[in-house]
């Protein structure tokens, strides 16, 4: 990788569905802190690697971005989808092996589409 290409160093979701969100992307695998700076709204914020991945309350007037799309790299891929089972998480696609690796795709509470692969390696 070229060191001069950009990195991503924040995402930030917006749902109504706080609690739900949460549930969905701990299930995943991300550990979340609660924050808040200055006045602003009550958070979650996790690390991944040099990104800081947020979720943030949407407005009552607001409706969810449900076009984004993630990829997260997962350990051990059925465990995962347990997991998010067992949190009403919404499987769409059940694991199947791809050019890319074995990868399923499920949808957060909002409806955005995550694609899941299961880690080949210790590096990614």
């Amino acid at each position: 990788m070229a060191d001069n290409l950009p990195l991503l160093r924040l995402l930030v979701l917006r749902s109504a569905k706080t609690e739900e969100i949460l549930a969905c992307y701990t299930a995943i695998g991300l550990s979340f802190k609660q924050e808040q700076h200055g006045t602003g709204p009550l958070h979650h914020s996790a690390q991944i690697g040099a990104t800081v991945f947020e979720l943030y309350p949407l407005g009552s007037q607001d409706a969810a971005d449900t076009t984004t799309r993630l990829g997260f790299a997962v350990d051990e891929l059925d465990k995962t989808l347990d997991r998010l089972k067992a949190v009403n998480g919404e499987v769409s696609r059940e694991p199947e092996d791809t050019p890319w690796g074995r990868r399923a795709v499920v949808r957060d509470p909002d409806g955005r589409s995550i694609e899941l692969y299961e880690r080949t390696t210790k590096e990614e």
